[in-house]
């Protein structure tokens, strides 16, 4: 190999290493927990806006909603599951993040956060993984829900 291929492959492996470098700075613990949050106040408001369409941006095609009547399995199943809940001038709920937690790769995240009637009661708990897909963008691939629990404090 010519000394200017040697340099050019090792002017690529260097330029690879500062770009990896810089997105490993770039892209904290807690700036990805920031994007996820963000996101996830973006799906909600889908909700408060009466926004379907907007809904299934933040929908992976592999998602899987588990709820009362059994799992919905990928974006069509989510989709035609939720699109009575946008039906109508008012929101059936809304729910908000209040933890935030995403693995040191930067790929998955977890938010969690409450689940609150139209007069702002507590009503539930959503779980929701988010995955940063390959087009940038951080989908919802599992959400779960479950009701609000009543339970006496433990002594």
């Amino acid at each position: 190999m010519s000394n200017l291929k040697w340099g050019l492959a090792a002017a690529a492996l260097c330029v690879c290493v500062l770009l990896a470098i810089r997105t490993s700075f770039a892209h904290s613990p807690e700036a990805l927990a920031d994007q996820v949050r963000a996101a996830e106040t973006a799906f909600a408001k889908t909700m408060a806006d009466r926004d379907f369409a907007a809904f299934g941006n933040y929908v992976s095609r592999e998602a899987i909603f588990l709820g009362g009547k059994g799992p919905l399995r990928g974006k069509a199943a989510v989709l035609e599951g939720w699109k009575r809940l946008y039906e109508g001038p008012k929101a059936p709920f809304s729910w908000t993040s209040e933890v935030v937690q995403v693995l040191d790769s930067g790929t998955l995240a977890h938010s969690s956060g409450p689940v609150l009637d139209p007069d702002g009661r507590r009503v539930g708990t959503f779980n929701s993984i988010w995955r940063l897909e390959k087009d940038g963008k951080w989908r919802v691939v599992f959400d779960k829900g479950c009701d609000a629990c009543n339970c006496a404090p433990a002594s």
